[in-house]
């Protein structure tokens, strides 16, 4: 083993801790711009829409008053469940994407 570094590595120990210091504080920069984002759904043609930000929490829940209808709650409840699983998803396939983006598509499990 060559002095200061590993067979393969490219480099020294040195050089490894700051790339990774590097992608370190590129990834909690990302984190923190994504936080900031919002992601809009919407399902009933629009009659419920839905948002959630990028800590995939819902901040907004809108529902058009036509499909209010006591008679028929568990399509109301479908709606909503349906636009808040595809805002969700939409925050998801955002991180995923910007992850892949900064990796370089090098997959670290539960970083996100």
């Amino acid at each position: 083993m060559a002095r200061g570094g590993f067979p393969g590595m490219g480099g020294n120990m040195g050089n490894l801790m700051k790339q990774a210091q590097k992608l370190q504080q590129q990834m909690e920069n990302m984190q923190k711009e994504l936080e900031t984002k919002e992601f809009t759904a919407t399902s009933g043609g629009g009659a419920v829409k839905v948002v959630a930000n990028g800590k995939k929490q819902i901040v907004e829940v809108s529902i058009s008053p036509e499909v209010v209808d006591p008679d028929d709650v568990e399509m109301l409840e479908d709606l909503v469940m349906l636009a808040c699983n595809e805002a969700l998803k939409k925050a998801e396939d955002d991180t995923a994407n910007a992850m892949k983006k900064l990796t370089g598509g090098f997959n670290i499990p539960g970083m996100f």
